[in-house]
């Protein structure tokens, strides 16, 4: 039996309002894993479900604000719909010579495993930065048989997007990120660093490219902070 470590839970996700799970982007709402900014450092055993069951609940009353709130019909333009029916559609078109999916996918994990893994690194970080462009050029290579009822290729192919996404995030937040705390561990800085206790790292998007920044944390209200440091 072979045991290994495995990213079980990811310490980022969304930036999002705490009180209504609102996104930065207008009528989205996050709770769960994908919201970011509850567990800082490292995640609780036994937190994850808590998690849903409390940010779930203000995610949904959120939602049901924001709806009867709205004003007016919600549009969607045609050519934003049939561009993504275009893309997602891609993989059936392409012929001969190109990119198995589940290869991508497995060479993606592979490298992610290898340079971004427990103990981090510059070299290995930028290094992985490097492979991911690669990556992304055989994933806008990748190919696909049969139809679209229940076929797992296509859907491996439909998440490569994502996967790369997400992968870079990590890794250019993991290179912005010079100490080791909580899950995050930097070779060269095995200490944790006052500074960054106080700042988050945000990734945006920036046209087509993504861009990190470091943001300070609002202070805890006071009733949070006596509890944190124990004065309570």
């Amino acid at each position: 039996m072979e045991v290994g470590p495995t990213t079980h839970y990811v310490m980022g996700g969304v930036r999002v309002d705490p009180e209504s799970q609102a996104a930065t982007v207008p009528g989205l709402f996050a709770a769960g894993e994908v919201g970011g900014g509850l567990h800082g450092a490292n995640r609780l055993g036994g937190n994850s479900l808590s998690d849903l069951l409390v940010f779930g609940r203000r995610a949904g009353m959120g939602a049901a604000a924001y709806a009867k709130a709205f004003r007016g019909e919600p549009r969607v333009e045609t050519a934003e719909v049939e561009a993504a029916a275009a893309e997602l559609l891609a993989p059936f078109e392409r012929t001969g010579g190109g990119e198995n999916p589940y290869a991508v996918q497995e060479a993606l994990q592979d490298m992610m495993g290898t340079y971004v893994g427990i103990a981090r690194k510059e070299d290995d970080l930028r290094t992985a930065l490097a492979e991911l462009e690669q990556l992304r050029a055989r994933a806008a290579r990748v190919v696909v048989e049969g139809n679209r009822q229940y076929n797992p290729g296509w859907n491996t192919a439909i998440d490569l997007k994502n996967l790369l996404t997400v992968s870079e995030a990590v890794t250019r937040a993991a290179l912005e990120r010079r100490e080791s705390r909580g899950a995050h561990m930097r070779v060269e800085y095995p200490d944790s660093d006052k500074h960054f206790g106080t700042i988050d790292v945000i990734v945006r998007r920036q046209g087509e490219r993504m861009t990190v920044v470091q943001e300070p944390i609002p202070p805890l209200p006071d009733e949070l902070r006596r509890v944190v440091e124990g004065e309570v």
